[in-house]
């Protein structure tokens, strides 16, 4: 798979496969699995599971998948379980899963919860009467899926829900997505949940990737040692960027097998 990297890639692999000790922090939908309509139907591709599972297995390498998705839907559409290795962040890292520790939740307070739900029901109620949009119930928030929605739809959908939440929760954070609009009573990144995981296992290098808007925070944060990789196209902080899954994967793998051959 390396004939298929670009120089920026191969170079990418020499610098880190040479790191002590190295994160690589992975976004979910639309990186290691196609989106979905059904945004629960999300699987890791064969090959992108196979990349995942050789970085495991190499030295000194620690994997976690970093996501919008609340940490119990990540779980599920990674089928992930407890014998896992593999770190979580979830809700753009303010849930945690590690092995030999579970869940770590940075809190909610009862009030946000109250006031969540209240604008979830709000939201519902709003956009009932227009096909194809959907509002996902999430652990600090909630998501307004347009993907199945017409144009028309989901502009309107977005005004209706702009407006309740500009109205009733100010002080909301706005995310946009691949045909997701979400809104959420937390303030992290997936810029601060790339910190946190480098802090956690001492990482001295992260490998970054992710092919989405909010994948930018962290793409952007990222420092001098370490590697961005922007999957598909759009405007991107990265500094590598691939065409698709099965392009990470062969690099993801190409990574690997340099780590076995530096550090094994």
């Amino acid at each position: 798979m390396t004939e298929a990297l670009t120089d920026e890639g191969h170079e990418a692999i020499g610098r880190l496969a040479a790191s002590d000790r190295l994160l690589v922090a992975l976004d979910f939908d639309g990186t290691l699995s196609p989106l979905e309509d059904e945004p629960m139907d999300a699987r890791m591709l064969p090959a992108a599971r196979e990349a995942v599972t050789a970085l495991i297995e190499a030295p000194e390498t620690i994997v976690a998948f970093v996501s919008g998705r609340s940490l119990v839907d990540l779980r599920v559409i990674a089928e992930h379980d407890d014998e896992s290795k593999v770190l979580l962040a979830g809700s753009h890292g303010a849930e945690f899963w590690s092995p030999g520790e579970g869940v770590v939740s940075h809190g909610e307070d009862e009030a946000d919860v109250t006031l969540r739900d209240t604008l979830r029901t709000h939201a519902e109620d709003a956009t009932a009467h227009l096909d194809g949009v959907w509002i996902e119930p999430k652990t600090f928030g909630f998501g307004v899926h347009t993907r199945r929605a017409s144009p028309e739809a989901a502009a309107e959908a977005n005004r209706l829900v702009d407006a309740i939440v500009a109205s009733e929760a100010p002080h909301w954070r706005r995310r946009t997505g691949h045909n997701i609009v979400e809104f959420a009573f937390r303030h992290e990144g997936k810029d601060s949940a790339i910190a946190e995981l480098r802090e956690r296992v001492g990482a001295t290098a992260v490998l970054f990737a992710g092919d989405d808007v909010t994948d930018e925070d962290a793409l952007a944060s990222l420092s001098s040692g370490d590697v961005g990789v922007r999957v598909g196209g759009g405007a991107t902080a990265a500094t590598v960027r691939v065409a698709d899954i099965a392009a990470l994967a062969g690099l993801l793998l190409a990574l690997a097998a340099a780590r076995m051959r530096e550090r094994g």
